[in-house]
């Protein structure tokens, strides 16, 4: 196979009728690497947003268990890109993505805005660092899938297009990014995931590294001291150097998700996608108080 074959087989499906399988086909076999680090990156943004990062500092899951938590979430949201929405491995992913979610008091334009990241932000990394630049079909089909996935979600007032999300994306943050101190401590948690993935004596590099590639409203709103000039500018020089030598290499022959990811960890001998996630019980006063689920062994559904 050579390297552009497969993005032109890409070009040769409607990007609306057939998202589902180009974006699993950008996902799994263009740029599995870019879209984890774009999705996390999104996820991260979420908690700049002041009614979301309290939100998740009062579930505990993303500073107490952030390991788990970010296994959860990238398992889950993996599964229905692997299978895709009508298959039951993908319809139990959503089932439980629905049922974490019924168990906190979410509002609509939070969750659009969420959904708005997982569009937006992807195409952002990969235009900057990627081997090439996503193409219009990978964009419309990759915008499809999303609208797809929100409505299984429930989410009221979807946008339309790429456009529509960006603009929406854009416009909340401008009007919503501030300090919060329980965001920040679920924005700290997570960077000290990442670092927790490398050697010790690396942490610091890890993290001057990873504030490097965040955006002045993003270190803005969590405090963060802006890396040096020349830091910022070393940094997103590798990560394009990277790019530039993954276009060299063969073409991948064989589809990488989530779960084959040596940063997952919580699930050394295997999981079911039923077992994945949180389970919210009620308190005396009927408010939601998260619980951690047992994973549960075995192949994955």
């Amino acid at each position: 196979m050579k390297r552009f074959e497969r993005l032109e087989r890409i070009r040769r499906l409607d990007p609306v009728a057939d998202a589902q399988e180009i974006h699993r086909l950008s996902v799994a076999f263009e740029f599995p690497w870019d879209y984890t680090r774009a999705l996390e990156l999104a996820l991260y943004r979420t908690y700049a947003v002041p009614s979301i990062g309290r939100l998740l500092a009062r579930t505990a899951e993303l500073t107490e268990r952030t390991q788990k938590r970010y296994d959860d979430t990238a398992l889950l949201l993996d599964t229905v890109v692997e299978h895709g929405f009508a298959a039951e491995a993908g319809r139990t992913a959503i089932r439980r993505i629905n049922q974490m979610h019924r168990g906190h008091d979410i509002g609509d334009d939070d969750m659009r805005y969420v959904l708005s990241t997982f569009v937006v932000m992807p195409r952002r990394w990969i235009d900057a660092y990627g081997w090439r630049r996503l193409s219009r079909h990978e964009v419309v089909a990759a915008t499809e899938y999303y609208r797809t996935l929100g409505r299984h979600m429930g989410i009221p007032g979807i946008p339309g297009s790429f456009e529509e999300f960006e603009a929406l994306l854009d416009a909340y943050e401008e009007a919503h990014f501030a300090w919060d101190e329980q965001g920040r401590r679920v924005a700290d948690a997570t960077l000290g995931l990442m670092t927790s993935w490398y050697p010790a004596p690396l942490a610091p590099l890890l993290r001057s590294s990873t504030l490097a590639l965040l955006d002045e409203p993003l270190l803005r709103a969590f405090r963060y001291p802006a890396p040096g000039a020349t830091t910022t500018a070393l940094v997103r020089r590798a990560v394009r150097a990277r790019g530039r030598l993954v276009r060299l290499l063969p073409p991948r022959r064989a589809p990488h998700f989530a779960r084959h990811n040596w940063e997952i960890k919580s699930y050394p001998n295997g999981y079911r996608v039923a077992d994945l996630g949180t389970r919210p019980v009620h308190g005396p006063r009927g408010c939601p108080v998260p619980h951690r689920n047992a994973s549960g062994g075995g192949p994955v559904e």
